[in-house]
């Protein structure tokens, strides 16, 4: 039966997902539909009801207690079918409410998860295992290093000597160097420079001229005795 006297208006059919779920989008739409028709009614029945009471009004005034009665009780059956309306509404409002609060944790769900995937598929190659290999390598390349470094600033024939040895003959050096200084005889200081007077040239010169005649001499009476 329709209350309303015009045609009925058609609701929103939800949607399958997938499996043959509904989605609870649509669904939740679904009841909104429903209870906006249930409000069309409510309000339909609601003038009924004010006009039974206006009739019964009416009839009292008339004297006609039988038709006051009976529109008293129209009236009664309208205020029992808006209750009925108004726990429907209340039924609604509650799916609703409970399905809008489970749309939104399985929102929260996804979102959730999909913070956890992404989460893991950074770790995949980033765990701690790997974290830890990774810092060891790094300690043992920064060791390397210094040991690079500090071969590559020692001296190249650091290692070929021993230093004790070489002090050793350093020392014995000195030693030896001691005993000449001890051993050699002090050399008598230059005698100082006398400021003579120049010999005269021509008696040098007569003195060598004479020389030359003995050694003339001599080499005569040898070749004589010959």
């Amino acid at each position: 039966m329709n209350f309303f006297g015009r045609k009925r208006e058609s609701k929103p059919v939800p949607r399958k997902g997938g499996g043959g779920a509904t989605v609870p989008t649509d669904t939740i739409q679904t009841l909104k539909a429903s209870l906006v028709t249930l409000d069309k009614r409510e309000d339909h029945i609601q003038k009924k009801m004010d006009a039974m009471v206006e009739e019964a009004k009416k009839k009292l005034k008339a004297k006609d207690k039988k038709g006051a009665l009976f529109a008293m009780k129209r009236k009664k059956m309208y205020e029992s079918e808006i209750e009925k309306i108004m726990g429907s509404k209340m039924t609604l409002e509650t799916q609703i409410m409970s399905l809008e609060s489970s749309v939104q944790n399985m929102e929260t769900f996804r979102a959730m998860k999909a913070g956890k995937d992404a989460m893991a598929s950074v770790r995949k190659n980033v765990d701690v295992d790997n974290v830890d290999e990774m810092m060891d390598d790094i300690r043992e390349e920064m060791d390397t290093a210094n040991e690079i470094s500090e071969a590559i600033g020692r001296p190249v024939d650091g290692d070929t000597y021993d230093e004790d040895e070489l002090l050793g003959e350093l020392n014995m050096l000195e030693e030896e160097d001691l005993e000449d200084q001890l051993l050699t005889p002090a050399v008598a200081a230059p005698a100082p420079k006398l400021n003579l007077p120049d010999a005269p040239i021509g008696g040098l010169e007569s003195k060598e001229a004479e020389d030359e005649d003995e050694r003339a001499l001599r080499e005569l009476e040898a070749s004589l005795a010959m």
